[in-house]
Order: structure tokens, then C-alpha cells, then sequence
């Protein structure tokens, strides 16, 4: 019996479409949004790819759209790559991709496909990370261990020192992000840290003192950052049904900002 005209085609783009995807097993990674140019998300100007999924329910977070796994809009790392490298001309020296979030590590398989592509092709890797999936369970671990090896710089968000504050915060223990934290600068990998301040919260003396403790153990740490608590998220709580926690609380003063930048020996 003759096919229909036309219905073979249709079928053929199917079937291509589908031994891309499966048989060829080509990893394909969430993303939130993408954003062309970015200035403050690692060294130079950088090309930013923001994942959705994150397990940490952070009281300020401000993205909580990203929270979300197996959500948005889908790419392979060629895909990306293709995209990133229109803007090659303007990384100069020491520009490239970043990888936010949400939580990159989540997505791991697909993280490391496209790091070991990027490398491939000579750019620069940058990964922003609170480190919530670290583990040293199998086969975690070993994923993770090649992905640094991949990486040239990690901005790794502390969000509190004092594990039960941390816990309060974000819903999880800070033990296991720590010590990914000594395992990135055994491993001579540079760091940027980044420390949200919040009122009421990590703004507290004796947390930025034992944060930057905690920071001068650290062998390879090149840039401290504190990020001023701000309301700007919250039209995204109320417009997605989700309870804000920080309800009423206020940005930080200029004096207390610079009170935690002098602690942290932030620039």
C-alpha cells in the first residue's frame, strides 16, 4: 500500500531527531536563561548559561523560577557552545562561559560534556555553585573530580558559617559545601567567594568573623564578594503561589555593608 505523500518525511525528521537524542546518546541540560554578557560572573566577560534545578530553598534567594529540575528550556552543549562562541571576540584574554543556576552540579552529566567540549575548543570555564550536591559517594564524586579538572575558576556561594544558621537558611547543612571548599583549593583551583548579607541573618559579627576563618584556610581564594540582601525577587514568589519568608526585612545599611567587607577582607 502507497505511503501518503508527505508522511514519510514527517516520519524520517522523527526518527533523525530521535537517534540524535537517544541512540547517540547526546546529554541535554535544563536552562533557565542565557545571558550574553556578563561583567561581575568570574574574570572578564563571560557568557552565562543559567541551569534550572536547585534542592536549597534559600529564604532570599531571588530566582526561585530555577528551582525547579528537569525544567526548561532544553540544549546539548554543542548547542550552547555554538551559541557562546558568537561573542568570542569580546572575552579578550580572560573571558569565557559561566555556568549558574540554580544548582549546576545537579546537572552534572551534562556539565561535564560541556566543559570537556569548551576545553576542546580553548575557553575559558567558570562555575557559580553553593556546592549542596557535593558528596563523596559514587559515582558523584568521580563526575565532580573531572569537572573540576575542567574548571578554571569556582564562585562558590557560603551562605552561612554556622551550621545551624544554615540549616535555618537554606534548608540544608553546610558540612559537606565546606569541605568541597578545602577539596577546590587542594586542588589549586582558583575561588571567589560570595557572601549574600542579610539582616537578622548572616549579618551577624560573629559569623563574618569565623566566615573569614574559615576563608583564610583556604589556599586559593582571589576574590571575596558580599552581596547586599535586596527585595527584587519578590514580585516572583507572589506571582508563583510561594510563601516569602523574609517578609518585612530591609536591605542592609551601607555602614553594616561595609562593616562585613572590612571583616571578609572583601574588595
Amino acid at each position: 500500500m502507497p505511503r501518503e505523500p508527505g508522511r514519510k518525511e514527517k516520519s524520517n525528521h522523527y526518527f533523525d531527531d530521535w537517534i540524535i537524542r537517544n541512540i547517540m546518546s547526546e546529554i541535554v541540560g535544563y536552562v533557565n536563561k542565557l545571558e550574553s554578557f556578563g561583567a561581575v560572573d568570574g574574570p572578564g566577560v563571560r557568557y552565562l548559561i543559567f541551569l534550572n534545578g536547585c534542592k536549597m530553598r534559600c529564604a532570599f534567594c531571588h530566582n526561585p523560577e530555577t528551582w525547579a529540575e528537569g525544567q526548561g528550556q532544553e540544549f546539548t552543549a554543542d548547542e550552547l557552545l555554538k551559541k557562546a562562541l558568537r561573542f568570542k571576540p569580546y572575552w579578550k584574554k580572560d573571558g569565557g562561559i559561566t555556568v549558574s543556576g540554580g544548582e549546576p552540579l545537579l546537572q552534572i552529566d551534562f556539565m561535564l560534556d560541556l566543559f570537556r567540549k569548551a576545553k576542546a575548543q580553548g575557553i575559558n570555564t567558570c562555575i557559580d555553585t553553593a556546592g549542596q550536591p557535593f558528596t563523596h559517594e559514587e559515582p558523584f564524586y568521580s563526575k565532580w573530580k573531572e569537572l573540576m579538572s575542567l574548571t578554571d575558576t569556582v564562585l562558590l556561594d557560603i551562605k552561612n558559617i554556622d551550621p545551624v544558621a544554615h540549616k535555618e537558611l537554606t534548608g540544608v547543612d553546610n558540612a559537606n559545601i565546606l569541605e568541597m571548599a578545602r577539596e577546590i583549593s587542594d586542588m589549586g583551583i582558583p575561588i571567589w567567594i560570595r557572601h549574600v548579607l542579610v539582616p537578622g541573618g548572616s549579618d551577624n559579627d560573629d559569623y563574618l568573623r569565623r566566615t573569614r576563618e574559615f576563608i583564610n584556610t583556604l589556599k586559593t581564594v582571589e576574590k571575596v564578594e558580599v552581596l547586599p540582601y535586596h527585595t527584587l525577587g519578590v514580585p516572583k514568589y507572589q506571582e508563583l503561589g510561594i510563601p516569602y519568608r523574609l517578609e518585612g526585612v530591609e536591605s542592609p545599611s551601607a555602614e553594616r555593608i561595609a562593616n562585613a567587607k572590612e571583616i571578609l577582607g572583601a574588595k
